[in-house]
């Protein structure tokens, strides 16, 4: 049986992921983090407001839906205390990143950060990566709810990190290009273009738009409800217990 805490419990992804984690008998929810929470204890699991309180704690993995602003500190006050972090939570620096990597490795301890849990996301970024190396012209779209806080996506820098690997690097547009408008180009990544669009009803779309002389190949994901990610949380949460380094990416584990 794997314990596990869920940060974030309030929000509708952390709120996802305990119904997935309470529907899973390999699995056992035994902590719930959110500082805006009232309740002292939901069917029986015990709240916390502070992640202080949950020093020398037992659990086995720690899942992260909060905020950009608290998700480092999260991950890392998670290692220190034993915990596998499995984190949806988007915004972190490559430095963030590195030193969380290798402060997991000093812990022996296994770990996720992914950007995006749905299956269906890490394929479009696997297929995109592959399209880059026969089409270098690409701008990658990414559209969310008007609630989420940063932008672009983490999935988006992902896909871009991914099509540099494959990519010819170059500019995109004409040499004269001049913006009217300030940006709208959108943001630039070795080149490429990346537009965030936020609007009320969507949840976790991203286009990828090729385009090349006399033909355009348009690659497309859309998560239409967030149980959408929980295949990928739980295969993360099962996986993490079982490393002794955190990863980035859902990719690096299937």
């Amino acid at each position: 049986m794997i314990k596990v805490i869920i940060a974030g419990f309030l929000g509708k992804m952390g709120s996802t992921a305990v119904q997935m984690v309470q529907a899973d008998p390999e699995l056992q929810l035994v902590g719930l983090l959110d500082p805006f929470a009232t309740e002292k204890e939901v069917e029986g699991v015990p709240v916390f407001t502070d992640k202080a309180d949950l020093v020398g704690f037992s659990a086995d993995v720690w899942v992260d839906f909060t905020t950009p602003a608290v998700a480092y500190d999260n991950t890392r006050f998670a290692l220190e205390q034993g915990f596998a972090p499995v984190v949806g939570t988007t915004g972190f620096t490559e430095a963030q990143i590195a030193e969380l990597i290798d402060l997991s490795r000093q812990k022996k301890l296994g770990g996720l950060i992914a950007p995006n849990f749905a299956i269906g996301a890490i394929l479009l970024m696997e297929f995109a990566q592959k399209a880059a190396k026969y089409f270098p012209d690409v701008e990658i779209i990414e559209l969310h709810h008007d609630k989420k806080k940063d932008a672009p996506s983490g999935t988006a820098i992902k896909t871009a990190e991914l099509l540099r690997e494959t990519r010819q690097s170059k500019s995109q547009g004409a040499a004269d290009e001049e913006e009217l408008l300030a940006g709208a180009r959108g943001a630039e990544v070795d080149g490429m273009r990346i537009h965030s669009v936020r609007l009320p009803g969507l949840v976790a779309h991203q286009e990828v738009i090729f385009g090349a002389q006399g033909e355009g190949l348009t690659l497309r994901h859309d998560s239409y409800d967030r149980v959408s990610f929980m295949s990928g949380v739980n295969i993360g949460i099962k996986a993490v217990v079982t490393r002794d380094q955190l990863v980035y990416g859902l990719e690096t584990l299937l």
